[in-house]
């Protein structure tokens, strides 16, 4: 019988990636006002969304510059907005990690060796914050 291996640090922040496509997907399928996640943070604000509901099969938390959603397995994303875009960083990562149906630990290394090669995937709006390159917003954050 053979022990399964820990998800390496890569292949958490492509979990991770995947996780965030469906719940804005659900959410913006979900929420009419929503055209992309980050409008949630405009919606919250002004009241038209409540700062925390379930919606698309997702509970949500609008919280100061983001928004923390869970599926009903348990899973949680969570991300800043950084000029529109849906960001994420190594604390995120990690919490992600633990949320899983087996908690993995994030490996010990900084996110930057396990971004290498997602350059078609992802960005790094600021040192050590990154962001899909498929979400709109990420063209001017980066160009």
């Amino acid at each position: 019988m053979t022990e399964r291996q820990s998800p390496t640090a890569r292949e958490l922040v492509l979990g991770f990636l995947s996780a965030l496509d469906r719940a804005e997907a659900a959410l913006c399928e979900a929420v009419p006002p929503l055209e992309r996640l980050a409008d949630i943070l405009a919606a919250a604000r002004s009241g038209r969304l409540s700062r925390s509901g379930e919606a698309g099969g997702y509970a949500y938390l609008v919280h100061g510059a983001g928004c923390r959603m869970t599926d009903l397995a348990g899973v949680e994303i969570d991300v800043d907005f950084i000029d529109g875009t849906a960001a994420f960083d190594l604390w995120r990562l990690r919490c992600y990690g633990r949320s899983l149906a087996t908690p993995v630990e994030w490996p010990s290394e900084e996110p930057g060796p396990a971004v290498r090669g997602l350059d078609d995937l992802l960005v790094e709006l600021r040192p050590g914050w990154f962001a899909p390159t498929g979400s709109r917003g990420v063209a001017l954050a980066s160009g």
